[in-house]
């Protein structure tokens, strides 16, 4: 497909909100919102409640009964014939697709927010597209199995890759951590295997998204989800919506330089925030001499276990960390950040020394009107982000 195409092809995918169709999708979002809060209920007291007409409630309710998303059936009310509906918790599922640098993981969500099956499984560093892709086919039909879901109830699946995407092309740009990756058209590939509509994010942004769908802060409007890995992204939710910039390629905070006569940094910039604070570079410093390799667990384990060389490393990676989003708060001044990633077991061993750096660097009044918090939703995040995506992109949300 040429570039042209695919902007047009991307285009149509987005949602125009003042189209028939998206007037279309906010009614079934208000029928659905009414069955999730008050059970299952008349065509009548539905259009009541929703203060929809009741041919409108009629012909929503028959679609969404043909997709299998509810239950109709006959009964009375007030002595008159009438249709029950319920909603069908399982009748449209979202999957939600985390490519990392070396797993991939997949969850099932139904419309009810809840994770109806979930696997992960390792992938050799330096893998190739071709393989995550397949490794996650394989786990989409395994757990489809386990649950005793037909395909037919899946809706679409969303999928968060760790590095920039290019919203008009659909393509992993550079400067991601899984460099294989780079120039492939994702949507395409993804497709293509899976055999569903597909909708693709950065994992940070996918984060985010989780944080106020899946997290505790659905009621925030400005939030920032920060995920520190092999990598370091940042997702951003900016007056209640998520925010993609001009092309799509934003929070890429790794790549804010901290020291500009440091070591080289793999976007072939000097001192970036990713050598001096993702657990790549924390993996490097912590385990030479080691005749073992070391993973992020350990990293973890000693640090809970107070060993003072890596509580050296995480305090400086947590500053080095405040300092950069110091900036950022300056200049969106955001309610909330959460920080994600493989290190959320650290809690406070790692949100302490990054509250000093952001108090030491951001404008005093943003420093101290800012929350900074450990994400509840661990490495599940960015899969819970992608399954919400597919949601969305379906005019179904929890916002």
């Amino acid at each position: 497909m040429a570039d042209d195409d695919r902007t047009i092809e991307m285009k149509r995918r987005s949602r125009n909100p003042g189209s028939q169709t998206a007037l279309r999708q906010l009614n079934r979002q208000r029928i659905i919102d009414t069955l999730l809060g008050s059970g299952p209920s008349t065509q009548a007291e539905i259009s009541r409640s929703t203060g929809l007409s009741t041919a409108t409630v009629s012909n929503i309710v028959k679609n969404m009964a043909a997709k299998g998303l509810v239950f109709t059936s006959p009964t009375t009310s007030s002595g008159r014939r009438a249709v029950s509906v319920t909603f069908n918790g399982n009748g449209a599922i979202a999957v939600g697709i985390d490519f990392g640098r070396s797993h991939v993981r997949v969850v099932l969500a139904n419309l009810s927010y809840q994770v109806v099956a979930e696997r992960a499984v390792p992938l050799p560093l330096g893998h190739h597209a071709s393989e995550s892709i397949k490794a996650a086919a394989d786990l989409l039909a395994r757990l489809l199995a386990e649950a005793d879901l037909p395909r037919s109830a899946i809706v679409g699946a969303g999928a968060g890759i760790p590095g920039p995407i290019d919203r008009r092309t659909g393509t992993v740009v550079q400067g991601a951590i899984l460099p294989e990756w780079v120039g492939i058209h994702l949507l395409d590939r993804l497709e293509k295997v899976l055999e569903v509509p597909v909708y693709a994010d950065n994992d940070a942004n996918l984060g985010a998204l989780a944080e106020v769908t899946w997290g505790q802060y659905g009621s925030v409007s400005n939030l920032m989800f920060l995920k520190i890995g092999s990598g370091i992204g940042a997702g951003l939710i900016l007056n209640g919506a998520p925010y993609y910039g001009h092309v799509g390629v934003t929070g890429e905070i790794g790549h804010a330089t901290i020291n500009e006569h440091g070591p080289i940094c793999r976007c072939g910039n000097r001192g970036c925030l990713e050598t001096v604070a993702s657990t790549a570079t924390m993996i490097e410093l912590l385990g030479r001499g080691s005749a073992e390799p070391l993973t992020v667990g350990d990293i973890v384990s000693r640090a809970l276990a107070k060993d003072s060389a890596t509580l050296r490393v995480i305090d400086d990676a947590g500053l080095a960390v405040g300092r950069a989003i110091g900036n950022v708060a300056n200049l969106i001044n955001p309610e909330i950040i959460v920080v994600g990633g493989p290190l959320a077991g650290l809690g406070a061993i790692l949100l302490d020394p990054i509250r000093r750096g952001l108090l030491r660097h951001a404008v005093p009044v943003v420093g101290e009107s800012t929350t900074l918090a450990m994400s509840s939703l661990g490495d599940r995040a960015e899969a819970l982000g992608a399954a919400s995506l597919v949601f969305a992109q379906q005019g179904i949300s929890r916002r």
